[in-house]
């Protein structure tokens, strides 16, 4: 008899969670990562670790940076938005968000051991409040103001 894989539990159960809570993007990425390992490809998760976050970070800014390349954002609306106190505010918590990624990614680098709760936050977060799974970075660097760790 075979012993049970946790690990691939775990991640049938996370998939389980994304079809629960209608969240497309988890349930496919557990599935991916379950089919990488039911499949024995193994060797492609120092590869994901490594570049997986950046990849990722590419694939959101070419779609938050869209409407700018198809012209839906003037350059004068880019003006505007520094006449506008709720752009300047968003200017601010956006340069404020950018700050706590950085101080998160080097949290989540020099204390490898918080990211398992961090990840299963984010996850749960993402299965029941309808959230984006984009939350790891921001939190460790919330994390690493409370705990006065960068």
């Amino acid at each position: 008899m075979n012993p049970v894989d946790f690990t691939a539990l775990i991640l049938l159960g996370l998939a389980g969670l994304g079809i629960f809570s209608n969240n497309t993007p988890i349930t496919v990425a557990m599935i991916i990562l379950l089919l990488l390992r039911v499949l024995h490809l193994q060797n492609v998760f120092p590869w994901l670790e490594k570049y997986g976050l950046t990849i990722g970070i590419i694939i959101l800014t070419v779609g938050v940076m869209t409407p700018l390349a198809s012209g839906k954002i003037s350059l004068n609306l880019i003006g505007e938005s520094f006449l506008s106190w709720k752009s300047l505010l968003a200017i601010a918590i956006g340069m404020l968000v950018a700050f706590l990624g950085g101080r998160g990614a080097s949290l989540m680098t020099s204390q490898p051991t918080i990211v398992a709760g961090l990840l299963i936050g984010t996850v749960l977060g993402v299965a029941f409040f309808r959230g984006v799974p984009v939350g790891p970075l921001i939190a460790a660097g919330i994390l690493s103001l409370l705990i006065g760790k960068s």
